[in-house]
C-alpha cells in the first residue's frame, strides 16, 4: 500500500509542477494604441523605438511623457535607465524625473494601461543611480523584456520572481525584436 500512495503523490507532485511550469511560460499580451517612455532620461528609449520600428509595431515616443499623455493608451512602454546627460539635456533634476515616472506609473494603472518594462544598457544603466529608477519600473510592469548584460546579479530576475511578472532576457540589444513581436501582436 506505501509504494501506491508513493506513486500517487509523485504522479500528482509532477502535475502540480508540470502545470505551473506551463504557467509561468505564459506571456502577457498588449494592446495598442502604445506609448514609450523613460525612466531616467538614458538614450535607450531611442533604442527601444527602433526595436519597435524593426518589429513593425507602431508607438509613439515621449522621453517625458506626462499622466494626461496617456489619454487612450493601452500599453506604456517604460525604458528604464539613469543618464546625467539625458536629464541635464531635458533640464530635469534625479528628483524630479523619479516623481514623473511614480506619477504616470501610477496614473497607468488608474487608466488600467498595461506597463512593459524595457532594460536594454546592459551593465552601463544599472547601479546605484539607476537602480532606484530600474526598480519601480520593473515593479510596475506586466512584462519585463531586459538584456542580459544588465540582470548579471539576477536584479531583474529576482523582481520578476518576487512580484510574479513574466520576463525575457535576450543575449544582445537586437534580440528583443521578436520577443515584442510574440507579446504585441
Amino acid at each position: 500500500m506505501t509504494t501506491y500512495r508513493t506513486i500517487v503523490v509523485h504522479v500528482i507532485a509532477f502535475a502540480l509542477l508540470s502545470s505551473a511550469s506551463l504557467l509561468a511560460q505564459v506571456k502577457p499580451r498588449f494592446e495598442k494604441p502604445i506609448l514609450l517612455t523613460s525612466a531616467g532620461q538614458s538614450a535607450d528609449v531611442t533604442m527601444a523605438s527602433t526595436l519597435f520600428k524593426k518589429a513593425l509595431i507602431e508607438s509613439t515616443v515621449k522621453p517625458l511623457a506626462q499622466p494626461a499623455d496617456l489619454a487612450g493608451v493601452r500599453t506604456l512602454v517604460v525604458v528604464a535607465g539613469y543618464s546625467s546627460k539625458g536629464l541635464g539635456a531635458a533640464g530635469i533634476s534625479r528628483d524630479e524625473e523619479m516623481a514623473r515616472v511614480k506619477a504616470l506609473l501610477a496614473a497607468a494603472a488608474k487608466a488600467g494601461a498595461r506597463v512593459l518594462t524595457m532594460h536594454l544598457g546592459g551593465a552601463a544603466r544599472r547601479g546605484s543611480q539607476s537602480d532606484d529608477f530600474n526598480r519601480v519600473a520593473a515593479e510596475a510592469a506586466s512584462y519585463l523584456l531586459v538584456v542580459k548584460g544588465g540582470n548579471e546579479d539576477q536584479f531583474f530576475s529576482d523582481i520578476a520572481r518576487s512580484k510574479k511578472i513574466s520576463i525575457d532576457v535576450v543575449d544582445k540589444i537586437s534580440g528583443a525584436v521578436v520577443p515584442l513581436q510574440a507579446v504585441i501582436p
